[in-house]
Formats: structure tokens, sequence, C-alpha cells
């Protein structure tokens, strides 16, 4: 049975005549006739009883109409689901980034998508090795790297840059000398899992001979050791220029940044949830270039 042959049912027997039901459908009364033919020549049964009043609904017409018009409710139930879906996205997205920037750049934005889609519950996923998470880990990544994965499709937010810090605590006690690296300072350095900083070069060339070592395998667990007074290191510049109790201690080092980008699977971008979401974060976070590029150390988040 031709589904239109439902549409058409349903408008004859609210229209009550062929002109009426042609009205309602946008076609002509004779169209309207003809396909009430085709149907019940189709179907080899009479759906309407035609009389000078017009038509009426014969017992399988009733049985016919029922279903029409469940059809049709089920139909613009449908259609303001699709327009509220579109309008109000619902659902879950996972969002996995690092320890570092999920506390010093993420969280405060991750309320602001939240609070203007209420619909959308945000699960924020930290982990030092983001770059192994899949799809099925998370919708979206916001993660450093110079080569984002072809499979996956985002926008670059910026360049991440590092410089060293002290706290005011450690250098009360300890003088620096940039030009005397690396001097007898503790200095709190990455383990072997965090080789793929962009600071590595930085560490073999300036730290060789360091007088003392804390050695930690998380970006933000050096960053809270730092500050703590355990040492000098080196953060990333959105970490250090946003804490009171630190202090810059060089420019931005030259040559040891990487990009920083939220990326989303391409078939996963499909989804209204995940594009919004993403799209929402990528217009905040985009102006906190600054901060990243450690340009403007009082920017705030705000």
């Amino acid at each position: 049975m031709d589904w239109d042959y439902l549409r058409y049912v349903h408008a004859l027997a609210n229209g009550g005549t062929l002109v009426r039901a042609g009205e309602l459908l946008g076609v002509h009364q004779t169209t309207v006739l003809r396909r009430l033919d085709q149907m019940e020549e189709e179907l080899g049964v009479h759906l309407f009883e035609r009389n000078r009043d017009g038509l009426a609904l014969t017992p399988a017409g009733e049985l016919a109409f029922q279903e029409a018009d469940r059809l049709s409710m089920d139909m613009e139930n449908l259609e303001r689901r699709l327009v509220g879906q579109e309008a109000q996205p619902e659902g879950r997205v996972r969002i996995a980034t690092t320890d570092s920037l999920l506390n010093g750049l993420l969280a405060p934005v991750l309320t602001e998508v939240v609070a203007a889609h209420p619909g959308i519950e945000l699960e924020a996923i930290s982990s030092t090795d983001v770059a192994g998470l899949t799809q099925r880990d998370a919708e979206l990544v916001l993660r450093p790297t110079n080569q984002p994965q072809k499979t996956l499709v985002g926008s670059r937010i910026g360049c991440i840059k590092s410089a060293i810090y002290g706290s005011q605590a450690y250098l009360e006690q300890n003088s620096f000398d940039e030009s005397d690296l690396p001097g007898a300072h503790v200095w709190i350095v990455p383990d072997e899992s965090l080789v793929h900083l962009a600071t590595g070069r930085w560490y073999r060339r300036n730290l060789r001979r360091p007088a003392a070592t804390i050695r930690c395998n998380s970006l933000f667990g050096m960053y809270s050791l730092v500050r703590s007074g355990g040492g000098l290191g080196v953060l990333p510049c959105y970490l250090g220029d946003r804490a009171g109790d630190l202090r810059r201690l060089s420019d931005p080092l030259e040559g040891e940044s990487i990009d920083l980008w939220l990326l989303a699977h391409q078939d996963l971008r499909k989804m209204a949830r995940v594009r919004i979401a993403q799209d929402f974060l990528v217009d905040r976070l985009t102006p906190l270039q600054p901060l990243l590029e450690g340009s403007v150390p009082s920017v705030a988040l705000d």
C-alpha cells in the first residue's frame, strides 16, 4: 500500500468533499478523485460512500482513517522533536584533554557550554595520553599537537608556549640567573611518560646536570610542585602566568611551542550536540590565544 494513500484518506475524511480535500492537500479536486478511485481499485474495497452531501467513510474507510490520523500525529510529533533537537541539542558529549588544560584553561568554558545549552550533558575526561583516545572514549579532544590525525576534524585554537617559573617562596631563598643554567637549583622535570612534551629539547639541552630534580608524570602535578616551592620548572604560560604566587623567570622559550587543537572524529561531527559543543568551545577558547602564547600575563578567563 502506498503510504501517500493515507494522506489522501486523512484529507478526504476531514474535508468531507473532494473540493475541500483538494484545498487541504494543495491539489485540484480532479487529482483527489483520481487518487481515490486508484486507491479503491488497488485495495479492492470502498473507502468512502459518495452522495450529494459529500463523502462518508465506510467501515474499511474508518479503519484507514484511524491509521492515517495516528500517522499524522506521529509525523507532527516527529517534526516538533526534530526542530527541538536542532534548537536545543540534548545528550552526552565527552571531551578529553590533559589535566593541565582541563584545570588551567577549559573548566570555566565548560560551565558556559552547559549554561547556554542545558540539554547537553558534558563529561570531562582527563588523561596524559589524549593521543591514544578513540572515538569510543570521547567525542571531542582538546590536545596539543602539531600534526592532527587525518581522521579528525577541528580547529586550531592557538600556540602553547612555555617559560621558566618559580614560586615567590622558593626565589626568596634561591637567586636565579638564566645565563647560568641549570644552576644550583632543584628542578621539577617530567618523567619518561611525558617525552612527548614540546619542551623536551629544552630539558635535554639545558638540564644535563641539574643539582637536584623532582620527576613527575603529570604536567599539572609539576605546576603544583613548582607552586609549593619545590623548585623551578618549565610550565605552559597559560598555567604559570595566571598563578599569583609564581614569577616568570624567562621569555617564552624559543622553538619549544606546540599548537593546540579542538578535534572531533568526522563522523561524530555530524551529530548536532557534538557540532554545537565544538563550535561553542572554539568561539570561547580562540580569544585566549594571548594567554597561551604568554604575551598577556594578566589575561583572565572571564
